[in-house]
């Protein structure tokens, strides 16, 4: 027994009593942690296909896994051996066993270990299939003990702080995670068979742009500049469309500096693409055929789970045309506010009635705090929202026929904001006009437009921007309508949490500041 136990500030007697156990596996000549295990079998290859294995002495199987459930007899022991492809039984018995595999189960074997099992396959008298081992060995101690049942981790700030705790007891959560997967890579396939290149931008920018939000600050010292991590890889892609790469995609982080809620993690994951010669039309077209694809990947169907619906389990089924609605239109439907784009802000307030507008915003920020208070969770089937301010989309064309009116969409399923896409602006000197508003934005209080013009994105448009349109879509909030997850956290491996002490002080979660899509 190491003199140093206890090195970490939550050991209990009971892992002293672990640790005792790896003490005693060296002191008897065994590696308590050795570096190699083969492995020629899964759980889930012998229970597909049990003919292929059962009874047949010369089919011998090597499987590693976490032993659990283990159930002792004397001079025999059955337990579960769960790996990252499910379950099977081991059975356990001394005059099949070396005398070194028997005293690794009989000494040191604790719930939770991962261990090694060679053997053959058989059907038991109560008919379960199983392993019959003839060796076994302890390849990792489990000096942290798990909980004998799923019911002993319910806290699900526990879950998302010891991610590895969680998956390690709980298969359903396993699941989730290889749907996402499943979600990204079918995503990554389509698009591909669709002609879209992928490529990487630069996560760290001398300047932010693409997306109003605050960006985390962070400096570089060998070149004494000062950085921000990305909030949207938007104008670097568009630099890429301008020289000549007309369709492009990226599938990576951006950040935001936000509060965290159950719909938004300051680290998240988006799709972002552009495809030259398309309108805002075209893109939603293709956002629906590209949401259809993605879900049929990970799921095998087209049905996604709507937590918000006030129906446990409610469906639906995104293989059904997408509404498409004005903000101006729901807002009257939903709230019975007749406003337009050219109110003033006073028109805006007297039209709101009780409707509280918030102090330092013009007339469109307003109209769309109203949306945002009184419709949007409302959206609960796939809706294309469309017409929005142009003062609140910088790098979006104008309308056509209305130009102070943006050529833009957001998809809203489920009361959340999945995927945003509009023309794009490629005129220089217009892009160029709108950027200098957000500057005078920013110095007038709004933290979320950027603080400087980018000469030289403005630079890159002077070369020539063929038409064309963009999309981001919301991978981990998709991830939570294809796994009926009500929380993000539930599909980001690693959300951001508090710091211990302060989750122990009783701190909340802010609210975001912008949504994260």
């Amino acid at each position: 027994m190491s003199q140093t136990f206890p090195f970490l500030p939550d050991h209990n007697d009971l892992q002293e009593v672990r640790y005792g156990k790896v003490a005693g596996l060296r002191e008897a000549g065994f590696d308590p942690y050795p570096a190699k295990f083969p492995i020629t079998h899964t759980a889930a290859e012998i229970v597909a296909n049990p003919d292929a294995f059962v009874d047949k002495e010369e089919v011998v199987v090597s499987a590693l896994g976490r032993a659990i459930n283990i159930r002792r007899m004397g001079k025999a022991a059955f337990f579960h051996l769960r790996d990252h492809t499910g379950q099977i039984q081991v059975f356990l018995r001394m005059q099949d066993l070396p005398e070194t595999a028997f005293q690794h189960y009989k000494d040191f074997m604790d719930h939770g270990d991962i261990v090694g099992v060679t053997g053959v396959a058989f059907i038991t008298k109560t008919g379960e299939l199983s392993i019959k081992a003839n060796d076994l060995k302890l390849l990792a101690k489990n000096t942290r003990p798990l909980p004998e049942k799923w019911a002993g981790l319910t806290d699900k700030e526990l879950r998302y702080r010891q991610r590895s705790l969680d998956l390690a007891v709980n298969p359903d959560v396993r699941e989730v995670f290889k749907t996402r997967s499943k979600l990204v890579s079918g995503m990554r396939r389509w698009l591909d068979d669709q002609d879209f290149l992928e490529v990487e931008t630069p996560m760290m920018q001398p300047l932010y742009g693409g997306a109003s939000a605050r960006p985390f600050v962070t400096h570089h010292n060998a070149l004494d500049m000062t950085l921000y991590l990305r909030i949207a890889p938007e104008l670097y892609l568009k630099r890429l469309v301008v020289g000549g790469m007309h369709r492009v995609y990226e599938i990576n982080r951006n950040f935001r500096n936000e509060g965290v809620s159950t719909q938004h993690n300051p680290e998240f994951t988006m799709l972002e693409l552009y495809a030259a010669g398309w309108d805002a039309r075209d893109m939603m077209d293709f956002v629906e055929q590209l949401l259809q694809a993605s879900c049929r990947a990970a799921t095998g169907g087209t049905e996604i789970v709507l937590q918000r619906a006030g129906e446990e389990g409610a469906r639906h089924d995104l293989a059904k045309p997408f509404a498409r609605r004005t903000i101006l239109d729901l807002v009257k439907e939903h709230a019975g506010l007749d406003l337009h784009w050219s109110m003033t802000r006073e028109q805006v307030i007297a039209a709101a009635g009780h409707h509280e507008i918030p102090d330092g915003i013009g007339s469109g920020d307003a109209i769309m705090h109203l949306f945002e208070e009184l419709v949007e969770h409302k959206l609960l089937e796939p809706t294309f929202i469309i017409e929005f301010p142009k003062s609140l989309s910088p790098l979006a064309k104008s309308k056509p026929d209305d130009p102070e009116v943006a050529d833009r969409f957001e998809l809203y399923i489920d009361g959340m904001e999945i995927a945003n896409g509009y023309s794009e602006l490629n005129d220089p000197a217009e892009q160029y006009a709108r950027f200098k508003e957000q500057v005078e934005r920013r110095k007038g209080g709004d933290m979320e437009s950027v603080g400087e013009v980018d000469e030289d994105y403005i630079r890159a448009l002077e070369i020539g921007m063929p038409p064309t349109a963009g999309l981001g879509v919301g991978i981990d909030r998709f991830v939570m309508l294809a796994t009926g997850s009500p929380s993000i956290r539930d599909v980001i491996l690693f959300p951001l949490m508090r710091s211990k002490g302060a989750a122990d002080a009783g701190a909340k979660d802010q609210p975001p500041t912008e949504d994260a899509s």
